[in-house]
């Protein structure tokens, strides 16, 4: 009978799970991995540094609900991809890393780079395994993937030793187990969904919160289907924008403080109260808010704060049984009520208060302006991704998102360096759609080289780097010894992209930036544009100190 190598059965075993995208840096001993890949059909993209590759992994989980699989050299390659799986293991997305490693018979002998990968993947990951023979790598892929998506999604891991990579097998001993199925959707409790739509009706003051979870699930059908039914103003979490649209008339993002500080009622709709929604305590949240939390995972129910009604199911099939419940029995919450009166006037003086801002023609500029304009020229279906302290923050408020799924930033884990990785999944998975990456000049330092990565692949990225010379903001002076964060002034992170062919664009002032990003959005090849601001721009005087200390 036919040999079949140790390397084309992982790739063969990759693309029967519906692993379709894999990231990685090549050298021994997975080389034959990557070449065996792309034979079988899957993308493979060789980036610059693994920690991106695995940031790239994880986007793709998160966009098409199947692992995207990051792929290492052993030792410090498959270290620097525990970044990703960390990340992955944060924002509960599925993720696959494969770590090669030395030959199986040189376990413990001091072999090259041999390090033990699987213990260091084991606290981030649903499950950590290395094959122990070229027959079982079905087996054990099969395990990886359903494990990774069944439940609550989470990053696995499999070692991958460089005789079973090398090896060969009699072809006919090797057995491909089905597909993985789509994870089931799991209903609630019946009773449960009846009580949550009664504590709603008798709510005073509602709030929903559309969180990353009903993205991931796919739910924006269900879920606009239930706000329009109810009229409940709704805030969306920073992933959880597009779900319903940023621009629909019961948003009340604007009004963001306000509305979680009074709302006596709360539906969660895959959202988690943790440090992005501050727990869920006071001062932040009423001391006698009632919680009704909808979670695919029972274990979540109840963090932080004890909730009134437990809705556990996967968001699309526990808000369409939500959406049953309403056909029944139709309720609609009173568009003249204070609460609405409230919500609104919040949501006015914050407009005029941004407005200001948004509409300063000063230079150097602030974030505001420079955001604006993005805003402007973006398609529509543009996929956002965005990071860096000020960058990030202010542009969740300003860069709407109008589909599910359609903005990536630094996420629960807070992930710095994500940017890159994120841009080059998001491109691949959707090549007719174009991807904005909002940096600032921290941020894209963290990765910036791949750009190359992104240019090799012919990917349509702009890169937006929001450039105040600093961490947090910079001086128009450098000190002697610079400040920690400081960094050169006026850097021209635009040159970057053009060692490599690419344009780049350095700008100042308004009608620059408005004349680059039009060339920059029509080029359907990677580029930069660098946005020098003020190195003291800052935003909008907030409420609360950050994380409400």
């Amino acid at each position: 009978m036919a040999e079949i190598g140790g390397a084309t059965v992982i790739a063969r075993s990759l693309k029967q799970q519906g692993v379709d995208y894999m990231f990685g840096v090549v050298g021994f001993p997975v080389i034959g991995v990557a070449m065996a890949a792309q034979k079988e059909g899957i993308h493979y993209y060789g980036f610059r540094n693994e920690q991106s590759a695995s940031y790239a992994a994880g986007a793709v989980g998160y966009l098409t609900g199947r692992p995207g699989a990051c792929l290492t050299v052993c030792g410090p390659g498959m270290v620097h991809g525990i970044a990703g799986l960390a990340n992955a293991w944060s924002n509960c997305w599925p993720m696959l890393l494969l770590g090669g490693t030395h030959d199986t018979y040189q376990n413990n002998m001091g072999a090259f780079q041999e390090t033990p990968q699987v213990e260091a993947a084991r606290p981030f990951v649903k499950y950590a395994a290395r094959p122990d023979s070229i027959q079982r790598i079905p087996y054990y892929m099969e395990q990886a993937v359903r494990t990774s998506i069944y439940g609550r999604p989470g990053a696995v891991y499999l070692d991958l030793p460089n005789d079973i990579n090398e090896g060969s097998a009699d072809e006919s001993s090797i057995a491909l187990p089905p597909r993985s199925p789509e994870p089931p959707r799991s209903l609630a409790d019946p009773a449960a969904v009846k009580r949550a739509i009664e504590v709603l009706r008798k709510a005073e003051k509602p709030l929903v919160i559309v969180g990353k979870g009903a993205a991931y699930a796919h739910a924006e059908n269900e879920v606009r289907q239930f706000v329009e039914s109810t009229q409940l103003p709704f805030l969306p979490s920073p992933m959880g924008k597009g779900v319903v649209p940023d621009d629909h008339e019961l948003a009340v993002s604007p009004a963001r403080s306000h509305a979680l500080q009074n709302a006596d009622v709360v539906l969660l709709l895959g959202a988690r109260l943790n440090w992005i929604m501050h727990f869920g305590l006071p001062p932040r949240f009423r001391p006698d808010v009632k919680i009704i939390q909808l979670d695919i995972a029972a274990e979540e129910i109840g963090t932080n704060v004890p909730n009134e009604v437990a809705l556990v199911g996967d968001a699309a099939a526990v808000v369409g049984q939500l959406n049953d419940e309403l056909d029944r029995e139709p309720f609609e919450y009173d568009a003249d009520s204070d609460w609405w009166g409230e919500l609104k006037a919040k949501v006015e003086e914050n407009r005029v208060m941004v407005d200001a801002m948004l509409n300063d023609e000063s230079t150097p500029m602030g974030y505001y302006r420079v955001l604006r304009e993005i805003r402007d020229q973006v398609p529509r279906d543009a996929i956002i991704v965005s990071e860096g302290a000020n960058t990030m923050d202010i542009g969740r408020t300003v860069l709407p998102n109008f589909q599910a799924r359609s903005r990536l930033d630094a996420g629960t884990y807070g992930t710095m360096g994500v940017g890159m990785g994120f841009a080059i999944a998001a491109a691949a998975v959707h090549p007719d759609r174009k991807v904005v990456a909002v940096e600032g000049d921290s941020a894209f330092g963290f990765s910036g080289m791949e750009v190359e990565t992104a240019l090799r692949y012919k990917l349509p990225i702009t890169f937006v780097i929001i450039n105040n010379n600093g961490i947090g903001g910079g001086t128009a002076e450098l000190t002697d010894p610079p400040l920690p964060s400081f960094y050169t002034i006026g850097a021209r992170y635009d040159q970057v992209i053009e060692a490599f062919g690419g344009r780049g664009w350095c700008v100042q002032s308004p009608e620059e930036l408005s004349k680059a990003l039009r060339e920059a959005l029509a080029d359907p090849l990677p580029n930069i544009v660098n946005v020098m601001i003020d190195p003291k721009a800052g935003r909008k005087p907030q409420k609360f100190n950050w994380l409400t200390r």
